[in-house]
Order: C-alpha cells, then structure tokens, then sequence
C-alpha cells in the first residue's frame, strides 16, 4: 500500500481498498473501535467531533451498508486529520488490526516460537523467523531476563518457564508471541528413572500415574506426562467424574491434605494435537494410622456423605417481570465455590417452567440414600401459606401456584430418595402472592435433616446490589466469604446472618431467615464415603458427567493453506462459549479471520453479540480472565433448548497483498449435543415427578382448597408469599438493587415506597464485571451516596 507509508497524507485521500479494511477493522469492535477513536479525537482541538456529528455517525448502522467510521474519517480528514496522526490514535487504543490496514510492519514474523513439552536431557529447538527491510537480529529471553541462543541446547529441569523472542531490525522491533517450555523430569525421588509405556499416542510418548497407599493427612501426588509440540493439556477424574479445582488441570496433581473422601480411582485424560487418550486408572487407597487414631479420635465417628450434588438455577431475564442481574453472578460464585467443597454441580441460568421441572428430575436422579443434596434458587419468588414457590422466566403476570415450583414439594421427593442433608438456598422474595390463593397440602416426613436458608424473613424482599457493573445480591455477597468454613451448616449460616446484620445498605430491610430440623453436626465440607450401592454411585457420576461434557477442540485447515483452533468452554452447565483462533496463514496473506455463523434456530443468538473481540462484547463477564487471548469469541446460552446437534459453519475470510478484495472459506461443524443440552429439558413433562407433586389446579394431585393452614411436623412452614415487579430507574453509584417487585429508594438511611403499574423490562446491560466487592466500602458510603432498593409488593 504505497498511499499508507506517507505520515502526511489527509485520510480524505485514502485509497478505497485502504479506506474500506480500515473501516470493517473499526466498524466491528466497540471498546476499540469508531466509537472509541471519536471520544480520543474529541479531546484534540485540531480534528475535535461534536456529539451531534457522532450521533451522525451512529445512524449510520440502520443504513443497509452504512459504515459509523467512514463517516468520522472523513469528518477527521476535513479537519486536517493526516494519517500519521490517525495511526498515533490507533497505537493509543491499541488497535492492531487497524494498525495493519494503515501501517505496514517493517518486521514481519512469518514463525512464531512455539509451546513444546520435552523430557529433560533432549535437545530443546525454538525456532522464531522473520524478514525486515534491513537485517534483523534476535533476543531471546526468559520472563524478563535474556538468555542466549536456545537452538539445540541440552535440556534441564530450570529451562522449564516462559520465552519470547525480540525481532530487531534497525530502530524498530517487534516482539513474537510467548512459547512455553514444559520439562518432563521422568526420575523419582529415590533416583529411579520411570519408563515411558511402550504405548505412544500419534508418535507422542506419554507415562502414566502409579497407584498409592497413603493415610489421612498425608499429601497425594500423581504425575502423569507426554511430550509433544504443542504442549498437552491434562484434566483429571476420580470415579469417573472430573475434578473441578485448578490443579485437576494439571499433569501434576497434588492434594495437599488427604481425607478419606479421596479414596478412589483416578486417570488422566491427555489431549496431544486435538487427539485424546487416557492413562491407566489407578487406585488412591487412603487409611488412617494408629497414631491418627489416637490424635483424632473425633474422626471415628465423622459424619459422612454418600455424595454431594447441588442444583443452582438462576432465573434474570423475564419475559413479562423485571430483569434481574445479580442471579448470574451469585450461581458463578458459588458454583466454584461449591466444586471446591466436592459437590457435584449443574448450574443453569434462565429456564422456563417445564425446564425447571425437567431439571429438578435430573437432579433427583443424582440422589440416593446418605447423599447431600443442596438447592440454590435466585430469582422471582413469593411465598403462600408456608409454601416457597420459584418463578420461571416465561411465568405469564400475574403468575399462580399453576405457573411456578413449589419448593416443598421438590422437599418431599428428597425424602422419598433417604438422603443424608436437604438444604435449601432461596434468595428470592416471600412476599404474599395476593393473586393466589390455593392452599396446597403437602404432607413432609419428619426427618432430622432439613436446613432452609431464607436470604429474607417472611413477607419480606430480597435485595440485589446495582453499581456500575455486575456484583452478587446481599444473601450471596456475604454467603460467599463463609461457605467454605468448616462447621455445622446452621452455624454457618448464623454467621452469615450476623455479618448481614451489620450491612448498613439493607439493616431493617432484610434478614436473614435459618429453619432446621437438623439434630446432627453436618457440614457441607463433610467427607464423601460412598455406600454399598457402589454401582449406582458410579451410575449417579456418568449421568452427571453426561450434563458437563465439553466438546473437544479442533484444527480446522483450509485450502488456502490457513488453520484455525476452535475452542470451547463453559461459563454454565447451559452456557457455552466458542472461541476462534488463527494458528497459521500463508505468508501472502495480508488480512485473516475466522469467524462463527449459522446456527440453530433453537438458539435464540443476538448475531451483534457474535465473534467479537473480547469476551465482555458478547456478555461473557465471569469466565473473560480464563480464556485465551486474541481470539473471536461467541456466547450460546439455553443450550437446553437445544433439540438436535448443534452444528454450525466456520467462515474464514482473508485477503492477499496482490488482491484487495476479501475472499471466503467456509467448513461445516457438528459438535453433538453439548453440555446440558445432552438432557433434552426442553421436552414437556417427561417423567412429571416434580410436577405431580407441585400444586397445580386441576392436576391429579391437586389438593383440595384447606380452610387452616395445615400443619408441618418439622415447624417449616409460615404463611407470607409475594409477587415481583420491579421498577427499573438510571442506578446510581453505590446503589443496591434487588430481585422483586416496586422500586424502593433509601436516602440517608431512610426508606420510601414508590408504587409501579407498569414497567417495561430491561435489556441485560453490556457492563463488564466487577471483581471488587468491599463490604467496608459499601458501608462507609457518603450521604451523596445513593442506594436503591428494589423490592417486591403487591400490584
């Protein structure tokens, strides 16, 4: 582009093929892109754009092929606007790709160094080439120190760690990307050398954990490895199920503290080059010392669990109520934090009601005798005669008993299951539901082992907090900081309680509500000690594993000598993120880009929110930190409504030097059914267990109209109940905002009501999350400061 390499040339004067790349490159990012490029030229009096020109500018997207950038540059260029300034702009904001449109690279890496995993005392080969208009030189370093050169180098366990490779040419520079270097150190602590298996994957060698005897207290290490370019990836399992905490991802892993729970069978699954293979399975037999004994002899009569399972649904964008926020954040959190304590948990976000049925059925399909089963719900809720009931997303308004799911009644299918700990998390509002007035009859077993953890009393609201970016709601916020405490769960929640009690923003306003029937010191970091039913545990775990299975990823190549690497992950057990990536591109090429399209309809996909350049452009806020960078991205939600494959096409668009126009590529994808998808909970009233016992009128269980409220042995009912509406307003900074009914305002500590009719509800904001969330900051709010309440009532 000979145009591109003159700094004075005015952008009026672009070249069409220059001015049209340049134009996609800022016509498709949005923390990068026109809208960004106009607030820096807002600030420089010489090319300064006014709100109404960018307003302008905006409109230009209702246009069939209207560009918002096209427009500012030549907005820009009539002012004076060169293109050396333009590309000073652009180093600013970072915005490499437009970079690339205006300024070719003096240094051109046509090989990246490359991640490779290799035993120690082989020869190690990085390799980084690239062409200058000068002669170019290389620096390599490690972290941050330089080292020589690394072209066949003897290889040693301290080479392991972090390379990058400086490109010099003349006065400019460019940096590769970052390779890794896994060192497979195959000796034992007692000097032996372990051998690799005569077995080898795809010419990959790998070797394999050995089985161990250990006692309580001690610490677990299995090591398994494979040599390969790029490095393996590692995930582990214990019967059958995959482990959910960091170092399960490990080739190493380490339980630095050994619990009985820990028995059992562990292998590891290897992928080498998009290809998997598992390890030998080995058995973890774990015993307790004499000396132990008699130390800990507490520890005979521990308390233990068959297994642990928890249901998580959060329910905030309603189709005829209030859109909530907090729900999301509040089911991530404790999601993580549940898997740390060795739950196994399904996590969902938005369902409707013959999905929420659908998934308490599978739910219940995990439970058998001794095991711990936990519910979280957040989201719309009231309360009727000591009955908790769940509002799904597509409840009709105003709703009734008919159009949501009582909690009760998923309560007495636990029973019916004999399990060890029924806890209930329900951070919804127990208001009166003055629009219902069944009266269901739902007779409980006694039984010692019931919590109930109300995030509010009765007849009361429940609360979420609303500043400038997601945060978790009040119940959840203080939950979080507690729940991986070891101690009886009613005394946990106690202490939740206590903190709630402190927290100026809701004191008066909301309290935590504690109903038990437990008689025994359970927790939920109680050890898992699988009973006789062994082979029904192992069943229990498939079925479970069934619902989180990711699909691997792949390399795509196309004909044009270009490869990407389709990604996947899952930000909830009905969320799954895509993630495109170029791996590598003829050295022709000058522009490339895969990108995701044509999806199910059963996928309702907001296309502006596909294959965008970071994570938080498609909404996906929770998992951005642990995705891989400089990637296209895209966000499926509800894959439970997801009825056949999910098959997809991906495009690859490129351009060569030679050519200006772009050319496309595209290649057909199926990837099954992923996730929670592979339960079909979009089918109606399959085996209708938990419908049958919800109080539904006119269905063959409904319990006829009671003139008293009926009384519970176990003392867990009370009659309150309520109906949300909320009324959405501009937050504030430092505002609180809540899951239910009317908008409520507190102004210096003081509470007024204001009653809604109507309220349209909100689209879900595009806010990127916030990782702070200070207690102390929140109670030490100014009196400018503003909390807003969002509660529930009658309409």
């Amino acid at each position: 582009m000979s145009d591109s390499s003159d700094r004075s040339l005015n952008l009026n004067f672009l070249k069409e093929p220059v001015l049209r790349k340049l134009c996609e490159a800022l016509d498709k990012t949005n923390s990068k892109g026109w809208r960004k490029l106009g607030e820096m030229v807002g600030n420089d009096r010489r090319f300064r754009v006014s709100s109404d020109e960018m307003e302008m500018c905006s409109l230009k997207v209702l246009e069939l092929e209207g560009s918002p950038s096209r427009v500012l540059l030549r907005l820009m260029g009539d002012r004076g606007c060169t293109l050396g300034h333009l590309v000073d702009l652009l180093q600013t904001m970072g915005h490499t790709e437009a970079l690339q449109c205006v300024k070719p690279p003096g240094i051109q890496i046509l090989i990246q160094p490359q991640s490779v995993a290799i035993i120690v005392g082989h020869n190690l080969r990085l390799s980084c080439y690239a062409v200058g208009k000068a002669g170019v030189q290389f620096q390599w370093f490690k972290t941050k120190e330089e080292v020589g050169s690394l072209l066949g180098c003897v290889l040693k366990v301290d080479h392991a760690g972090f390379y990058i490779c400086r490109v010099n040419c003349g006065d400019s520079f460019e940096f590769s990307q970052w390779a890794q270097v896994d060192v497979l150190n195959v000796a034992t602590p007692y000097g032996e050398t372990l051998s690799f298996t005569s077995q080898s994957v795809h010419g990959q060698h790998c070797y394999y954990p050995q089985g161990q005897r250990l006692l309580v207290g001690e610490s677990l290490q299995l090591e398994c490895g494979a040599v390969g370019r790029p490095i393996p990836r590692y995930q582990w399992h214990r019967n059958g199920a995959p482990l959910h905490f960091p170092e399960a991802s490990k080739r190493r892993l380490t339980i630095p503290y050994l619990l009985l729970e820990h028995n059992g069978k562990y292998r590891c699954e290897i992928c080498i080059n998009n290809e998997r293979t598992w390890t030998n399975e080995v058995d973890i037999l774990v015993g307790m010392s004499l000396s132990f004994i008699l130390h800990h002899w507490w520890y005979l009569s521990l308390i233990t669990a068959t297994d642990k399972v928890a249901l998580l649904i959060g329910n905030l964008s309603y189709r005829n109520h209030p859109q909530l926020k907090a729900p999301m954040v509040d089911v991530y959190d404790l999601t993580n934090l549940l898997r740390q304590l060795n739950f196994k948990v399904v996590s969902l976000l938005d369902l409707t009601e013959s999905e929420m049925r659908n998934a308490v059925d599978e739910f219940l399909l995990l439970l058998h005798k001794g095991v711990y089963g936990l519910l979280y719900y957040a989201g719309h809720g009231y309360e009727n005669y000591g009955n908790s009931f769940m509002v799904p997303v597509d409840a009709p308004n105003p709703y009734h008993s008919a159009n949501c799911l009582c909690v009760q009644s998923i309560l007495k299918l636990m029973q019916e299951k004999e399990t060890g700990l029924n806890v209930f998390l329900l951070d919804m509002c127990r208001k009166r539901n003055i629009h219902d007035d069944t009266t269901p009859n739902i007779l409980l077993r006694v039984t010692a082992n019931i919590v109930f953890g109300y995030a509010t009393c009765q007849d009361a609201e429940a609360f979420e907090l609303s500043s400038s970016g997601f945060t978790n709601g009040v119940f959840v916020k203080f939950l979080k900081k507690r729940l991986l405490e070891d101690e009886k769960i009613t005394v946990l929640l106690d202490r939740v309680a206590e903190d709630m009690g402190q927290f100026d923003a809701t004191k008066g306003k909301q309290a935590l509500e504690i109903r038990s029937s437990l008689s025994e010191r359970r927790a939920l970091t109680d050890p898992v000690l699988p009973g006789d039913s062994s082979d029904m545990a192992l069943a229990h775990n498939r079925q479970w594993a069934k619902a989180h299975e990711l699909p691997e990823s792949m390399s795509l190549d196309f004909d044009c000598g270009a490869q990407i690497k389709l990604g996947f992950a899952a930000e909830f057990s009905n969320v799954l993120v895509i993630y495109t990536h170029i791996v590598k591109k003829p050295e022709d090429m000058f522009f490339c880009q895969a990108h995701v399209t044509n999806f199910s309809p059963d996928l309702d996909i907001d296309p502006k929110e596909m294959n965008r350049e970071t994570p938080e452009e498609t909404g996906i806020y929770l998992l951005s930190s642990s995705l891989p960078q400089h990637c296209l991205y895209t966000r499926l939600s509800s894959l439970q409504k997801l009825r056949d494959q999910l098959g997809f096409t991906v495009c690859l668009q490129g351009s060569f030097k030679a050519m200006d126009e772009l050319v496309d590529w595209t290649t057909d994808v199926n990837i099954g059914k992923p996730l929670i998808a592979r339960l079909d909970l979009y089918r109606t009233m399959r085996r209708n267990s938990c419908l049958q016992t919800c109080p539904m009128p006119h269905s063959p269980c409904h319990s006829p109209r009671a003139e008293h409220l009926h009384h519970h042995p176990q003392g867990l009912l009370s009659p309150h109940c309520s109906s949300p509406y909320l009324d959405v307003c501009e937050p504030l900074q430092g505002a609180v905002g809540g899951s239910g009914c009317v908008s409520s305002t507190l102004y210096d500590n003081c509470f007024s009501r204001y009653g809604c009719t109507s309220s349209d509800s909100p689209g879900r904001a595009s806010i990127p999350i916030e990782t702070t969330d200070d207690i102390n900051e929140l109670q030490t709010l100014s009196e400018k400061d503003r909390l807003r309440v969002i509660s529930s009532t009658l309409y």
